[in-house]
């Protein structure tokens, strides 16, 4: 009997599901972790009794079900702080007369994070992504830590007291974006710019005139060619200073250096830029908008190369986008990370209110064709914004995989570096994987391949439901 007879309209394609036959006594971390990653993600369902290959229930009688359960809320008891949240139920079915549970472990999000996971006094703190449980980043630690609070950087209050004068940039830009009329004391009020003692937000100190901290640093470069790793770099400039500037340093790098081209039509001339500046714009505001400023030493980066432009943020999608690779950007769900910053930038139009900036993209390329498609991909600690050149012909091929740098697999093959950047972001079924590759999904490219891989360490490899999927561990590669 399998789990999918037992219960109605399980989700054994989820990412958000485990199984254990029984709670493993001699690797109680390898179970725990798992409880611990679920609470620190979305949430989850762990079942106990249940074949984790193949979804068959083995269960227990009541008496063993009553000890297991029992075990279970003693581990978690004295190696997770603080306790999540958690359902645990007994499913009853008959194998032969004989009366059989299995037990149901519901786990939703916790609402105090990071869960931690503290065994022979050493704490770790874990996180559940796309079907695998790992130790989670340094990003994602703070990122937990702040959505627990439910705060973000940009409205906590600085040492800094407002004075009008130290914000004329801002004027400015704002000036010239509302047919030249003034930012009003009780707007900058309203959106909460200062407080009632007229100290100054985090985010409202980031636009100042001398603002000159780290926090708003970016790296523009331009390369050769296609990739990072291979092709010499033609430029490269770092610039920090106030959110205007930052913006407006920018935009002028890429306007400087881009490819314009012609096309010539039946009776005139068509001039095309390589980025068209709306979509241009949007990717830098939303770059500026949606940046995790708590994450101290890193940069948005702006990277030219011949067939594309990227621009980088720090910090993943906020709250909860799922990570990987799209082409459907109208279909992100625009969620702020950065309120204040988000309502200065509204308040000056430069950006949607509804958050429709990438729909605007999706217009200015509405034209072009598939390999001329913008697209968005993401990890836990950033997101890019892809804007293909339309000035560049062949377009983009095989686009948005991560450039790898990793020590020679042993016994590997001539794919092992194509499968490590195609599982790099998101995890892949096997067959997926030998489609992306053009190859046969063989029982020779499973083991020989792919089992090698994950044998080395390489591949982390995952089962939902009768599925296996595989993802690079990143301890184990670095990107160029």
């Amino acid at each position: 009997m399998y789990l999918e007879e037992l219960i109605e309209n399980v989700e054994l394609e989820s990412d958000k599901f485990e199984c254990k036959s029984r709670l493993n006594r001699e690797d109680v971390v390898g179970w725990l972790k798992s409880i611990a990653g679920f609470a620190n993600a979305s949430g989850g369902d762990f079942y106990i009794g249940v074949e984790d290959k193949t979804n068959k229930l083995i269960g227990f009688d009541r008496t063993e079900a009553d000890n297991e359960r029992n075990y279970f809320n003693n581990q978690v008891n004295e190696h997770l702080s603080p306790r999540p949240q958690m359902k645990l139920s007994f499913l009853r079915y008959m194998i032969k007369e004989k009366e059989r549970f299995i037990i149901q472990v519901h786990i939703p999000e916790s609402a105090v994070k990071p869960v931690i996971l503290k065994y022979k006094n050493i704490p770790s703190i874990f996180m559940r992504r796309d079907g695998f449980t790992n130790g989670a980043t340094y990003e994602e630690i703070i990122e937990m830590s702040v959505r627990s609070k439910n705060t973000q950087y940009d409205i906590l209050t600085s040492d800094e007291l407002y004075r009008a004068e130290n914000f004329t940039m801002l004027q400015e830009f704002y000036a010239s974006h509302n047919n030249g009329r003034k930012l009003s004391e009780k707007a900058l009020q309203s959106m909460g710019f200062y407080d009632k003692d007229g100290m100054l937000a985090n985010g409202a100190v980031l636009f100042a005139d001398d603002y000159q901290g780290k926090k708003t640093e970016v790296q523009c470069s331009v390369f050769s060619g296609f990739n990072k790793g291979s092709e010499r770099i033609i430029t490269i400039n770092r610039f920090h200073g106030n959110i205007i500037a930052v913006l407006n340093y920018m935009m002028e790098f890429v306007e400087q250096r881009m490819n314009h081209s012609m096309i010539k039509l039946d009776d005139t001339r068509e001039n095309i830029d390589a980025y068209p500046k709306r979509a241009l714009f949007e990717g830098v505001i939303n770059a500026i908008a949606h940046r995790d400023y708590f994450l101290d030493g890193t940069q948005i980066q702006v990277d030219m190369f011949k067939d594309r432009l990227e621009i980088s943020s720090p910090g993943g999608f906020y709250r909860g986008e799922k990570l990987g690779k799209t082409y459907d950007l109208s279909g992100i769900i625009s969620k702020r990370r950065n309120e204040l910053i988000s309502s200065v930038l509204v308040s000056c139009n430069v950006m949607e209110a509804a958050g429709t900036g990438f729909d605007k993209i999706t217009e200015e390329y509405q034209h072009a064709d598939e390999t001329h498609r913008p697209y968005i991909y993401a990890s836990s600690d950033h997101f890019t914004l892809v804007l293909p050149d339309l000035t560049y012909m062949e377009g983009i091929e095989n686009s948005g995989m991560p450039n790898l740098v990793f020590t020679p697999v042993p016994h590997g093959t001539v794919y092992d570096a194509k499968i490590l950047s195609f599982c790099y972001y998101q995890a892949h079924k096997v067959s997926e994987i030998a489609e992306y590759l053009g190859v046969s999904d063989s029982t020779y490219f499973r083991k020989q391949v792919l089992e090698n891989l994950a044998e080395n360490q390489y591949l982390e490899r995952s089962k939902v439901s009768r599925a296996v999927y595989y993802k690079t561990n990143p301890k184990m590669v670095r990107i160029q």
